[in-house]
């Protein structure tokens, strides 16, 4: 597997692995347990920052003069899908969390 695959499957997993952090905080949110689902979204952030940086790195090397461009396959843009739809459920959940948790206060 060549090295820009790699960064593509990392970015897969990353993005993945925040997504299903996020949607776990949110089930919690059913026990009123909004301790457990801060850590689940400062877990969820952490995976992104993670994605964003490969992102970022994918980024540089084809802004590069570097002949070694990545090639834009089918498979980096569903780790684009990914990164996107992660970033937004974790975003949209964040705020819901903060709206049940000032009303059950």
């Amino acid at each position: 597997m060549e090295e820009s695959e790699k960064q593509v499957m990392s970015l897969i997993s990353s993005s993945g692995e925040s997504r299903s952090k996020a949607f776990e905080a949110l089930q919690k949110v059913r026990n009123k347990d909004y301790e457990t689902a801060h850590k689940l979204l400062q877990e969820s952030k952490d995976l992104d920052v993670e994605a964003h940086n490969i992102q970022t790195a994918m980024i540089q090397k084809e802004l590069s003069n570097d002949n070694d461009k990545t090639e834009v396959t089918l498979l980096m843009a569903h780790a684009q899908d990914h990164y996107m739809t992660a970033q937004l459920a974790r975003d949209l959940i964040e705020e819901m969390i903060t709206i049940f948790e000032s009303r059950d206060d």
